[in-house]
């Protein structure tokens, strides 16, 4: 097994290297000075390589010495943080610290998460959003769940919901191209909205309302400019909300919409979906395989997730 520097010996490092002092460092951690230069000393000469240069005004890290640093706190934090979730429960539960996806969490998670928190009251489940992916190494994230492509790296994934998008309008939009009395548009008049009225468009699945498009109306001569046009939006919560206010046709999932369908501020323009390649995926390190908490959370996400269809997101 490769020798590892001592516990003492990184933490005098870390100390160090945030209080660019020995000193100082050796206050923190109830050593003397001298003993913390040891330390350091001996780090040094274990890895072969300066981490420190000595100047008369403090230390200065070098090259080398920044980036140990960066995974040597992280390490840190992370037997800290270990250590007093034992002390705290006793190996009965924990807390979990959870990104999502931000209308994920909010139209699809949080509705259902009572079931979590009833079924699992000794997790405590902290909930942050981030836009793109969560760098583990850097964050003091356990796990995310992220609209992408799935596993990479040292990062394990599960498959959580696809991306299922049908197209929703206000009633005001409808009613321009409905018939006198009928209660849906006919085949030829939705092509017609579609070609006049702004199309909502998604920033992570730009390619939906082409796809959508060629899936309805597979012989139809559409114009590309036309169905690249309208505004574009980081979330589906905006698009949603501008479809409402009559700013364009949205692509939704079901879940995001039936709300504002069922009130009235939203009609269904077809039945017709289209998924995305990409879906929502529970990723986490590997090396938080052994996490109670988070696989808890998980066994319970991955139930809820499946045979969704009734939902039109499975």
């Amino acid at each position: 097994m490769t020798s590892l520097p001592s516990l003492m010996s990184l933490r005098c490092f870390e100390a160090s290297a945030r209080l660019a002092s020995f000193t100082r460092a050796a206050q923190e951690v109830h050593l003397s000075q001298g003993a913390v230069s040891h330390q350091v000393i001996g780090l040094e000469e274990m890895l072969g390589i300066r981490l420190f240069t000595r100047r008369r005004a403090g230390l200065e890290l070098t090259a080398v010495g920044r980036g140990y640093l960066d995974q040597v706190a992280m390490a840190l934090r992370q037997i800290e943080r270990a250590t007093q979730e034992v002390l705290t429960n006793k190996g009965r539960g924990g807390t979990l610290n959870l990104s999502v996806a931000s209308s994920f969490a909010s139209y699809w998670l949080m509705p259902r998460l009572a079931s979590f928190v009833s079924a699992h009251p000794e997790v405590t489940l902290n909930l942050s959003t981030k836009i793109g992916p969560v760098d583990f190494r850097a964050s003091p994230h356990d796990a995310s769940i992220e609209f992408c492509s799935g596993a990479s790296g040292d990062i394990i994934a599960d498959r959580v919901l696809d991306l299922k998008l049908q197209p929703y309008a206000a009633p005001s939009v409808a009613r321009r191209y409905m018939k006198a009395r009928a209660r849906q548009l006919a085949p030829d008049a939705l092509l017609s909205l579609l070609g006049n009225e702004p199309l909502i468009r998604h920033t992570t699945v730009q390619e939906a309302w082409p796809g959508w498009m060629a899936t309805a109306f597979p012989n139809a001569e559409l114009d590309p400019r036309q169905m690249h046009g309208g505004p574009v939006y980081d979330l589906l919560s905006m698009a949603l909300n501008g479809a409402i206010a009559g700013i364009g046709v949205a692509l939704l999932p079901q879940y995001v919409a039936h709300g504002a369908v069922g009130s009235g501020q939203l009609v269904q323009l077809s039945r017709l979906s289209w998924t995305a390649a990409n879906a929502y995926y529970l990723r986490q390190p590997s090396w938080k395989g052994d996490f109670a908490p988070l696989q808890k959370f998980r066994d319970w996400l991955l139930r809820s997730g499946s045979g969704q269809e009734k939902d039109g997101v499975g």
